[in-house]
């Protein structure tokens, strides 16, 4: 079986259906991140195998925990190299996806894959979480926040919560630290106006990687004063 056709079974797997455009626009953004990776650093994994697991169907386990064919808007807060908000462009292509970093030349790239790859109802935004999560062009705008960024449960909620709109969700991938974090976790989510909904476990395919995800409803708008200055968030998690 070559890769494009394993990307299309596990994906399968993970109750995607990818078309055989979608896996080629998908083989084609490795390539790009591949080339781009050696003018800037946007990942360690380069392996096409690897890409295609380690990023690739590691970003699709979002449907694990949410049904995103009936989503209309998803923010990706700290998106990095496009994971996991890129890939659920490509494998959504109803949903409009906001991918927010802080570093313009990662955008630069999504935005020559973006437009290499033809898609729209994609928009990259530069800026820091801080700032326009105070911003009402994006506050609490989102059904649904998708993050792989690496902060803890805690801190990442106060990047995230507040793109999120009331009845809307937070789904944060998360790995094994999950549980050991939940504690503190909880405390900040329900200061910003959350709560755990459910935690799912889902192996990616082809690997022992088990994730876990936290799924977070919003059930009140988070309060004005969050998210935090700049380097408050990770300096004193909220919970703590």
């Amino acid at each position: 079986m070559d890769i494009k056709q394993q990307l299309i079974e596990g994906a399968k797997v993970l109750n995607v259906e990818l078309t055989d455009k979608q896996a080629d626009q998908l083989m084609r953004y490795k390539e790009l991140l591949v080339e781009w990776n050696e003018k800037m650093n946007l990942t360690a994994i380069t392996e096409d195998m690897e890409v295609i697991t380690k990023h690739f169907l590691d970003c699709l386990t979002v449907q694990s925990s949410i049904d995103l064919a009936q989503v209309k808007s998803l923010v990706d807060v700290g998106t990095g190299a496009g994971f996991p908000g890129l890939v659920l462009k490509i494998a959504f292509p109803n949903v409009h996806i906001t991918l927010i970093d802080s570093l313009n030349k990662r955008l630069k790239f999504l935005q020559h894959v973006i437009d290499e790859l033809g898609l729209t109802g994609i928009e990259c935004v530069h800026g820091r979480a801080e700032d326009l999560g105070k911003n009402k062009a994006y506050r609490e705008q989102f059904e649904v926040c998708a993050s792989r960024a690496v902060a803890n449960l805690a801190v990442l909620s106060e990047y995230t919560l507040p793109f999120v709109k009331k009845g809307g969700y937070l789904i944060a991938l998360k790995g094994q630290k999950l549980d050991e974090e939940l504690a503190e976790g909880e405390k900040a989510i329900t200061i910003l106006g959350g709560t755990i909904d459910k935690l799912v476990d889902v192996v990616v395919p082809y690997t022992d990687l088990n994730h876990r995800i936290a799924k977070i409803k919003k059930v009140k708008e988070t309060p004005k004063k969050y998210p935090r200055k700049a380097g408050e968030p990770t300096k004193a998690p909220l919970g703590k």
